[in-house]
């Protein structure tokens, strides 16, 4: 059987005029390139992996259910970082975006002990990691 990598994902999102501007800037900092743009939509893919991820507005009609990512779906996107000082990096990045840190009581290591990782979320509450995984 052959290995099946992430293509990319597709996000609606219900403002994406509030959320283009974390996200450009958050797929900046990650090192992934901008691919797409298009009134409803943008896409950023990251240079090492070719996958994508895009946010499209979403539909008048389909914004009666807000988004909460404890609901059944997409729950939170995990991004790989080379090591602690990028995840440090990025947290600080968080810090001045304003984003809402999550875990604060279990930094650096909510993820387990194993883990280096940061939590925070976006302008419409979805999740987000850097983790930088310790291996011996």
């Amino acid at each position: 059987m052959a290995l099946c990598s992430l293509h990319h994902v597709e996000r609606y999102v219900a403002d994406l005029k509030a959320c283009r501007p974390f996200w450009q800037d958050l797929f900046r900092e990650l090192g992934w390139e901008a691919w797409q743009d298009w009134e409803g939509g943008f896409s950023f893919r990251n240079p090492a992996g070719g996958a994508y991820i895009t946010l499209v507005q979403v539909e008048p009609a389909f914004l009666d259910i807000p988004y909460h990512r404890c609901r059944a779906g997409l729950n939170h996107l995990a991004f790989a970082a080379a090591d602690r000082g990028e995840v440090d990096r990025l947290r600080d990045w968080a810090l001045r975006k304003g984003a809402r840190l999550l875990y604060e009581d279990r930094w650096p290591h909510a993820g387990g002990p194993e883990c280096y990782s940061l939590f925070f979320e976006d302008p419409e509450g979805m999740k987000v990691e850097v983790i930088a995984e310790e291996r011996p």
